[in-house]
């Protein structure tokens, strides 16, 4: 049985959630490697939603073992709520179904205080983050003063370890016309909430590598896409992590021969949230018309996405750089209706035609889509599970964007209900 890694293809937002939810089923472990709890999806099992952030998928199934792996910055008060949170909802989170990697780093209320400030000054910081103190996080992870949540289990290393996070907090602070912290607020932050961790904690590297030689199959689970990458995406307009594939190894511990498929997340038109290059954006009827019977809102935020026309361009190089096997293509009914559809093929950028995106925020901002026009249908694909019940211009599209992109569609999502998904290929089977 090969493992199976998903990650987005755009601009996250895919639909990832139902994906990743169909495949959890499939799997023995699911395992979260970036990111935090910024990254939220909605699941539908039974007919009951579960809104996750940081959770793995696996945690509202039963007989999965869930894993955050040492790539997630670990929000502990974010983690109490949401387990508190499913509770209400009669998932009960024990440590028999879910650990946390010793190694990851924690995410504080400092943190989040110094996201808001950023986003909320005039200075040109603005990128348009959740606030939740990703950025920060991981800006102290690889400035070397994390405190990590193994420092929950031994409480007499917490003073000496805040006393060297606030030695460049402080002084960062003051410069921001902001108050210094006092270490017993953080002390008492952590302390508070150390006994509810503990138990959860695990050398989480031993453990899949254990999982591995068992046979078991194991999905690692993406946050956002790709193009949020801090190497890979719009940047500056990015997360603060690698979202792209290769971070399931790094993320999570198990080395790279044992990551298997990698499943792109795509969904029919493209979005976007936040500041940063939109290409195929479309700020008029037809991005209203996404947005509306699309419901694009953020699941973290609320806030309102940017809609535009399938861009192949940026997926295709999504598929290079991932080395994405296989799509699952979603939300296809949701072009129902209209009577042309346009995907973005090429770009002219400086009087040229090119088949990338450059890697420059200047360059990002000029290039012009070029556009090849599809002829819509007017039967819905709503409900399809059978390529047979799809109307021709439909399969014609999809198998336009497959030739164009370079990956072969191995699912294909039709509405937000589980059941509604034709297979092609499971990637477990691969």
């Amino acid at each position: 049985m090969a493992n199976v890694v998903v990650v987005g293809s755009q601009w996250g937002d895919e639909g990832k959630g139902k994906i990743v939810d169909w495949l959890s089923e499939r799997a023995d472990v699911v395992v979260r490697f970036q990111g935090g709890h910024n990254a939220g999806h909605t699941l539908v099992v039974d007919g009951v939603s579960y809104k996750l952030s940081l959770l793995p998928s696996g945690v509202v199934r039963t007989g999965k073992l869930s894993i955050i792996g040492n790539g997630v910055v670990f929000d502990p008060h974010a983690f109490v709520a949401e387990t508190k949170r499913l509770a209400d909802q009669g998932v009960v989170v024990t440590p028999q179904s879910l650990r946390i990697a010793d190694n990851a780093s924690l995410i504080l209320s400092l943190h989040r205080e110094l996201d808001a400030i950023r986003e909320n000054s005039s200075s040109g910081t603005k990128i348009g983050t959740t606030r939740r103190g990703i950025g920060p996080a991981y800006e102290d992870k690889v400035g070397r003063r994390a405190i990590r949540v193994m420092d929950l289990a031994d409480l007499s290393v917490l003073p000496e370890r805040i006393e060297r996070l606030l030695a460049h907090h402080n002084p960062l602070r003051r410069g921001l016309g902001e108050a210094e912290i006092d270490p017993q607020t953080i002390l008492d932050e952590l302390t508070s909430v150390a006994a509810e961790i503990v138990p959860y904690i695990d050398r989480v590297w031993r453990l899949l590598d254990e999982k591995r030689k068992a046979g078991a199959r194991i999905l690692f689970e993406g946050a956002q896409g790709t193009l949020l990458d801090i190497d890979h995406g719009t940047y500056p307009f990015v997360t603060s992590s690698n979202t792209v594939a290769g971070q399931a190894a790094t993320g999570s511990g198990l080395g790279p021969a044992s990551s298997g498929f990698v499943l792109g997340i795509t969904k029919a038109y493209t979005t976007r949230v936040g500041e940063g290059p939109f290409p195929t954006e479309q700020e008029n009827e037809i991005g209203r018309f996404l947005g509306e019977k699309g419901h694009e809102y953020g699941t973290v935020t609320g806030r309102k996405r940017r809609c535009g026309w399938f861009d192949a361009v940026l997926v295709r190089q999504a598929v290079a750089i991932n080395g994405i096997h296989g799509l699952a293509l979603t939300k296809l009914d949701v072009l129902d209706g209209l009577d042309e559809i346009k995907i973005a093929v090429g770009y002219r950028w400086n009087g040229k035609v090119i088949d990338y995106l450059p890697a420059g925020f200047a360059a990002q901002q000029e290039v012009e889509p070029i556009y090849e026009t599809l002829e819509g249908w007017k039967d819905t694909t709503a409900g399809a599970r059978r390529w047979s019940d799809l109307p021709a211009q439909a399969v014609k599209y999809v198998r336009q964007i497959e030739e164009l992109v370079s990956a072969p569609v191995t699912l294909l999502s039709t509405s937000p209900e589980r059941e509604d998904t034709i297979l092609v290929r499971d990637p477990f089977q691969d």
